[in-house]
C-alpha cells in the first residue's frame, strides 16, 4: 500500500510540473503576439489570401508597414510605458 500513495505523488508532481510549463508556454505566446500582433495578423491576412487564390500582396504591405513600425520604436517602449498608445 505504501508503494502505491508514493506512485501517486510522484504522478502528481509530473502534472503540476506539466501545468507549470503550459503555462508559460501560454504566457510567452500571449507576450510575443501582443508584440508583434500587427505584423503577425498582415503576415497571416497575405497568406490566407494566397491560399485562397486572391493577391495576398495587401496584407504582406500591413505586415512590412508594421515591422517597420515596430523596429522605430525599439527601445522607447518598457514596462511603464507598454499600455499607452503607439507615438
Amino acid at each position: 500500500m505504501k508503494n502505491f500513495s508514493s506512485q501517486n505523488r510522484q504522478l502528481g508532481q509530473g502534472m503540476t510540473e506539466y501545468i507549470i510549463i503550459v503555462a508559460l508556454i501560454a504566457v510567452a505566446a500571449i507576450g510575443v503576439y501582443s508584440f508583434f500582433g500587427e505584423a503577425i495578423r498582415g503576415q497571416m491576412a497575405g497568406m490566407t489570401r494566397e491560399l485562397s487564390g486572391q493577391s495576398g500582396a495587401a496584407g504582406v504591405t500591413a505586415a512590412k508597414t508594421a515591422a517597420t513600425q515596430a523596429a522605430s520604436q525599439q527601445g522607447k517602449k518598457n514596462l511603464g510605458t507598454y499600455t499607452d498608445s503607439n507615438k
